[in-house]
């Protein structure tokens, strides 16, 4: 029964990993794969002289770890507070509003956005000027000082509902015993969270924020190619942007070949040191 998927993932995983070797070639379409000259790390070397490695470097860490920070906790505190409704209804209505943003696609959710920040008629500037907070409409999505912030409030509001799915179904694998004998203790709800639901979900939390900070490299891509623009490039421009409007727009194959290879090398050297420590409390992948 395990050959058939083995094998699958033979083909579709590793076999295709041949390619990674056009990133030690100047391909060329019209020769093909085995007549382009290879050129040894070239590709790798031009990367890190290019003029942008600096400023694509800084987004793509910035960005991951904002995300890290505020998304990461973000679904466990929502699990734990749904964990806490007592009103079945109540709860899942607020489990199908926090779902749904994750199945509309990036291409809705930035309109939406983008509609809702417009200096024309975006409910944003109308709200605020009837606050009387401003004076005048303001374009938010041109400021480079606001992007990080709008992309970070977006993928939360569109990731945090279905992320906690997995929370919440560690949570109700917890013994109720647990809780039980807390209450006799005289324990409140925050000394049962703090003291058996975070402990007892914790492996959870832990293979996650693994997988999370072996993922740093990966600030985005969809999100940040629908809501940028060229005024703010330069806080907006992450390894994956860089690598679709560099290498794939010009037709630099084996150069966003590299890119990307760069950025796998490091992702594995990240998970493996973040495996190692969270070895310490028992709680690694491998």
């Amino acid at each position: 029964m395990v050959v058939p998927a083995l094998l699958f993932i033979f083909v579709f995983s590793y076999v295709p990993m041949y390619g990674i070797l056009i990133a030690f070639k100047e391909y060329d379409i019209f020769a093909g794969f085995n007549a382009s000259p290879w050129v040894g790390l070239t590709n790798f070397k031009e990367f890190l002289y290019a003029p942008e490695f600096k400023t694509v470097i800084r987004n793509t860490l910035g960005i991951s770890f904002l995300k890290l920070i505020v998304g990461f906790p973000a679904p466990i505190v929502l699990a734990l507070l749904l964990n806490e409704v007592k009103i079945p209804l109540f709860k899942r209505v607020v489990q199908t509003i926090s779902y749904l943003p994750h199945f509309l696609s990036w291409v809705i959710v930035s309109g939406f956005v983008v509609t809702m920040l417009s200096a024309d008629y975006g409910s944003l500037n109308i709200a605020l000027e009837k606050l009387h907070l401003i004076d005048e409409p303001v374009n938010w999505l041109t400021i480079p000082n606001y992007f990080w912030t709008i992309l970070i409030a977006t993928g939360l509001w569109k990731g945090v509902g279905f992320a906690s799915i997995v929370y919440l179904a560690a949570i109700s694998g917890v013994n109720p015993d647990l809780y039980e004998a807390a209450s006799i203790d005289g324990a409140g709800r925050f000394k049962k969270i703090y003291a058996i639901t975070l402990p007892c979900i914790m492996p959870v939390i832990s293979i996650f924020l693994i997988l999370a900070i072996g993922d740093l490299l990966s600030a985005g891509f969809e999100d940040i190619l629908l809501l940028q623009s060229d005024i703010v490039r330069d806080v907006s421009d992450v390894l994956d942007t860089y690598v679709y409007r560099v290498g794939i727009r010009n037709s630099l194959f084996s150069y966003a070949a590299a890119v990307g290879l760069f950025k796998a090398i490091i992702s594995v050297a990240l998970l493996t040191i973040a495996n190692a420590i969270a070895r310490r409390s028992g709680n690694s992948l491998w």
